[in-house]
């Protein structure tokens, strides 16, 4: 496997959704400014066509009104004449003979533009303001009309437009990373259904993910894990069809050479005590085969498939107690029995190989003179079974990896094949049990309890 970066291994995890939102957001956003800049542009054009229409077409009506001051003689009389304080601000001039006889009053004194041979527009600066003059005039009658506009009035209306444009504008932005942000919620959807078909799974279920309804885009991801699912149940169909066929295979030669040891040590009694070691050495090999068997029957099972019924409990820990008493005496433990439950709904064979293994495993470690208490009682309203002892007990780091096949706490002494509380794990994950270990009888030793869900109870 590839070697990480360094610093990759602390690296939060990214979104793809904030990601994708993030850049269909500066897109638009991009976009949204050039079109807007365009847009722009374009509306400052046509608002200067507009204005240098109104200058030329104020021009030759102010040119035609000029007649009627003549007859009335009012050219005469120049003045500022009265001020305009619309917004966009026109001011005229009234020029004959190079002079003005008639303005406005936010027109300068002096003609806006001097020797212009011909009616038309120019830009301009007065008294440093730019201006925008169109100019008419008037050869039979020597007069000539300017009517100018400030650039800045110009620039005032657009940046009013912009004002007002602004907030539109990211009102709309916001609502576009809103929408944005639903559609890719939507859009990474099966995404997500996949990822939680795929959290859903346990160690016993290896079937393969549903293509049906996956998107072109992740199909390869969904077929590959499909492929690594395949080739896991594969393999783990054959590991266990391997344990279960060489530990079956295995039972009955190991029957036969118990029996020939049995019948070498009645021929030599001189050689008992060998061969009562080598029984001994037959007998826990007997047993590590009938755990693998067991496993080996139990992996393949799972919860939804499990056969349960009501389980009397008073006979089966009495009969539990029955079984291990001579083997307790022989140890000089103290084994009892506490029963305050009727049954419990479980798979009957494997309850009684969990309880076994528990008793088995107490006995095993515990040290003559110590006491096993087996007792069913009812906690929070949950049925539990508990195992508890006041032998040396375990410590914490250890008690952590008991369940782990072929695990054995080193130190004390004992034969065992480490797959015991194993078996027990198996059992309980497959009833849906909750198995813990904690402190023994008297805060000493081992406890070991087995919480059964509440629907249990009977």
């Amino acid at each position: 496997m590839a070697a990480e970066a360094p610093g990759m291994a602390n690296r939060p995890p990214w979104s793809l959704r904030r990601r994708l939102l993030a850049a269909i957001v500066a897109a638009s956003t991009v976009l949204w400014l050039a079109s807007l800049g365009i847009v722009t542009v374009i509306a400052w054009h046509e608002t200067n066509d507009v204005f240098d229409d109104a200058l030329e077409e104020s021009g030759y009506m102010i040119l035609a009104a000029t007649t009627d001051w003549e007859e009335r003689g009012l050219l005469a009389q120049a003045g500022p004449g009265s001020a305009q304080r619309r917004k966009v601000d026109m001011q005229y001039q009234v020029v004959v003979g190079g002079r003005v006889i008639q303005r406005t009053g936010g027109a300068p004194a002096q003609p806006f533009v001097n020797g212009f041979d011909d009616d038309g527009f120019a830009d301009i600066e007065v008294e440093r303001r730019s201006w925008r003059v169109f100019v008419v005039r008037d050869e039979a009658r020597n007069v000539e009309v300017q009517v100018g506009q400030k650039q800045s009035k110009r620039y005032d209306i657009l940046e009013e437009l912009l004002e007002h444009l602004w907030l539109p504008v990211v009102g709309i932005l916001a609502l576009l990373a809103l929408v944005c942000w639903l559609l890719t919620g939507r859009v990474l959807q099966p995404l997500r259904r996949t990822a939680s078909a795929i959290a859903a799974k346990t160690p016993d279920d290896l079937a393969l993910v549903s293509l049906a309804g996956q998107p072109k885009e992740l199909l390869p991801i969904v077929q590959a894990l499909n492929g690594v699912l395949g080739r896991l149940g594969a393999a783990l169909q054959a590991e266990r069809r391997f344990t279960a066929d060489a530990a079956h295979e295995l039972r009955t030669p190991l029957a036969g050479l118990h029996m020939h040891v049995q019948l070498l040590q009645r021929q030599h009694p001189d050689l008992a005590a060998p061969f009562r070691k080598l029984r001994e050495d037959i007998g826990r090999v007997t047993a590590l085969v009938d755990s693998l068997l067991a496993l080996a029957r139990m992996d393949p099972l799972s919860r939804e498939h499990l056969v349960r019924e009501p389980v009397a409990l008073a006979p089966l820990l009495e009969g539990l107690r029955a079984a291990h008493e001579q083997d307790a005496a022989q140890r000089g433990i103290t084994l009892t029995v506490r029963c305050e439950l009727d049954a419990v709904d479980a798979n009957p064979p494997m309850l009684q190989i969990a309880l076994r293994n528990l008793v088995d495993n107490a006995l095993r470690y515990c040290p003559a003179g110590s006491r096993i208490e087996v007792e069913a009682t009812l906690v929070a309203g949950r049925p539990r079974i508990a195992v508890r002892d006041d032998g040396p007990g375990v410590d914490d780091a250890s008690r952590q990896r008991l369940t782990e096949r072929f695990f054995r706490v080193l130190g004390q002494g004992q034969g065992g094949s480490g797959l015991g509380l194993s078996i027990v794990r198996r059992i309980a994950d497959l009833h849906g049990i909750g198995l813990a270990f904690g402190a023994g009888l008297d805060g000493r030793g081992l406890g070991v309890t087995l919480d059964f869900p509440s629907a249990n109870l009977s």
